[in-house]
């Protein structure tokens, strides 16, 4: 029979240096640049609320064109898909900070209640898509009045 060392306490060594490791690649990586952004695309800044009759989603995007802005309401869900084009690259520009974004977008939006997905409406104003979706009957508040006896 041959003695062999143990070290208990062997993995959190490892375990160590790897937490170093990759807190050392956190800090030395270079921030992405606007292009790469862009490819990898953006969402918008969103709000959905209800009131008693409708689903309202307000959602942030400006400089999109509205013709460029695709809203689809299936069943339990909400997806906004759009496009903002950057303009042409222009070689006589000395950038100090740039953080407008462009490139395609696409948010899905999980609804909290049923909806008339047929009857939805979408306004574009100063920037901020609204879409309005009519809640299903069944759904709808009902007042019943209390009657005394």
């Amino acid at each position: 029979m041959s003695i062999i060392r143990w070290y208990p306490f062997g993995e959190v060594g490892t375990l160590r240096r790897s937490m170093d490791r990759l807190i050392d690649e956190f800090f030395t990586q270079q921030p992405a640049t606007a292009r790469e952004l862009a490819q990898l695309g953006w969402q918008p800044a969103v709000e959905m609320f209800e009131t008693d009759s409708d689903v309202v989603v307000k959602a942030v995007v400006p400089n999109v064109d509205p013709k460029n802005i695709d809203v689809t309401v299936t069943g339990d869900t909400i997806t906004l898909k759009g496009e903002t084009k950057q303009e042409e690259e222009r070689k006589d520009r000395n950038y100090f900070h740039q953080e407008m974004r462009y490139g395609a977008f696409s948010r899905t939006l999980p609804l909290a209640t049923e909806v008339k997905s047929a009857e939805a409406k979408a306004t574009y104003k100063d920037g901020v898509l609204e879409v309005r979706i009519p809640k299903a009957d069944r759904v709808k508040p009902a007042s019943v009045k209390v009657q005394v006896g």
